[in-house]
């Protein structure tokens, strides 16, 4: 069931691509319309042994008849690709991904959103300093705290970097646990906390809506209307 998300998509990718507008679409200037090659039936077989873990099914299936990645959300889907015999993903912040905890359920709750509004509201001012020294010091302190806490390890096991908007905020794909399949936003850079993508029903968005919703906006802005 899930193959049929994808029949035609890869050939819809390169028709954007090769439109008169695909420049215009945001972040086509990253991933230049390249989708690369399928994965073998083979190859994601080795890939999830090396994992540990199943993909999720959508996404595995876009592995096998679309590509194992480029042209996509953002500046393009992150390629996953086989290094010196080792599987991983490749692209800005795939490295944020611990390959070695996939398997593990990626945490249902982060931390408590008060906590975190306290945190911030701690977070040193310049202006309440006489030495900018004192200053450098305090919010050295306060970042390496804030850091412990949203960048733990633990808060991103069971999940992918799959997407770089820019500015570093990224998109993960969840790969385990309650909330496996869907997209997640990623934008802790700006002190606003993982969350999840939801869609107009408030609804959570799995990989392939997320990928082709990407796709007919895409189709809208490159091709001239018919």
């Amino acid at each position: 069931m899930t193959d049929q998300w994808w029949v035609g998509v890869r050939q819809r990718v390169e028709a954007v691509g090769a439109g008169p507008e695909g420049g215009k679409v945001f972040g086509a200037l990253g991933h230049k319309w390249v989708v690369e090659e399928p994965l073998t039936r083979d190859e994601l077989a080795e890939l999830e042994a090396q994992a540990g873990v199943r993909l999720p099914e959508e996404y595995r299936a876009f592995l096998l008849h679309v590509g194992a990645g480029g042209a996509g959300p953002a500046y393009g889907l992150f390629p996953v690709r086989r290094v010196q015999g080792r599987w991983r993903w490749e692209g800005d912040g795939a490295d944020l991904a611990d390959l070695s905890r996939l398997a593990e359920p990626f945490p249902d709750q982060g931390p408590d959103p008060k906590l975190l509004d306290e945190f911030l509201a701690q977070r040193p001012e310049e202006e309440d300093f006489d030495a900018i020294e004192d200053f450098d010091d305090a919010i050295e302190a306060w970042d390496e705290r804030w850091e412990a806490v949203m960048f733990a390890p633990e808060r991103t096991a069971g999940a992918i970097v799959v997407s770089h908007l820019g500015c570093a905020q990224r998109e993960w794909l969840i790969i385990s646990g309650s909330h496996r399949g869907t997209i997640w936003s990623d934008c802790r850079v700006d002190d606003v906390d993982l969350a999840p993508l939801l869609d107009d029903n408030a609804m959570p968005v799995s990989f392939a809506r997320w990928y082709t919703d990407w796709l007919e906006k895409a189709e809208r802005t490159a091709l001239p209307a018919s």
